[in-house]
């Protein structure tokens, strides 16, 4: 089983998760508190990704200089957004650059917001891309509608399809869904209840962290 080099964004965190608005802080809105819950998620999901066996690289995307300073005091590689704006263009910058260092190694992108990941998921999503017959593979959200890792072997180009619809999207760029269960790799968080649902399976520490001051900071 090769490793994989893995592509993670982070939007500004006064920009992200705009429907979570509210779920750090009992529904008060706070700016300051939505931005610690956004951070926190990312923080979370690379802290998993990094403890899992099979990935190699790890880069963060992301123009937000909180975002490069927290990321990069515990190690992590942060590059800024590229020339061209949006999510797809900032999975596809990363993509390049590490193609760039090493076109050898299958490259996946992971979304940012999955504080309930578990590393040893993500080994077994990528252990079965490798197992596989194709060369592009997915794993849907919980919903079957969305997209939380997208994985290419070597030698193709990335091609990101996220946003609304990107199951059906990747799936019509060549994609195979993979079918394992994973549950903490399918539940990104955009809302309160995706937030409930995470907590249910157990949320990472950074998130815990962030949520445990507040008496009610999942209401919908």
């Amino acid at each position: 089983m090769a490793d994989v080099d893995l592509v993670v964004p982070v939007k500004r965190l006064h920009e992200a998760k705009s429907r979570l608005r509210g779920a750090a802080d009992g529904g008060g809105g706070d700016a300051a508190a939505h931005a610690r819950l956004a951070l926190a998620l990312a923080h979370d999901t690379v802290a998993a990704a990094r403890a899992a066996r099979l990935v190699r690289r790890l880069l963060v995307v992301s123009a937000d200089p909180t975002v490069a300073a927290e990321l990069a005091a515990v190690g992590v590689r942060v590059v800024p957004d590229g020339p061209e704006p949006g999510l797809n263009a900032a999975y596809a910058h990363g993509a390049a650059l590490l193609r760039a260092e090493d076109p050898t190694t299958p490259i996946g992108a992971l979304q940012a917001d999955l504080p309930a990941l578990r590393p040893a998921e993500l080994d077994e999503a990528l252990t079965a891309f490798a197992n596989s017959a194709s060369r592009r593979a997915f794993v849907a959200d919980a919903g079957g509608t969305g997209t939380t890792l997208l994985m290419v072997a070597a030698g193709e180009h990335l091609e990101p399809r996220f946003g609304v619809g990107s199951a059906r999207d990747h799936a019509r760029g060549g994609a195979v869904a993979l079918t394992g269960a994973w549950p903490g790799l399918r539940r990104d968080v955009d809302t309160s209840a995706d937030l409930r649902a995470a907590a249910e399976l157990e949320l990472g520490e950074h998130t815990r962290a962030v949520l445990a001051p507040c008496p009610e900071p999942l209401t919908p």
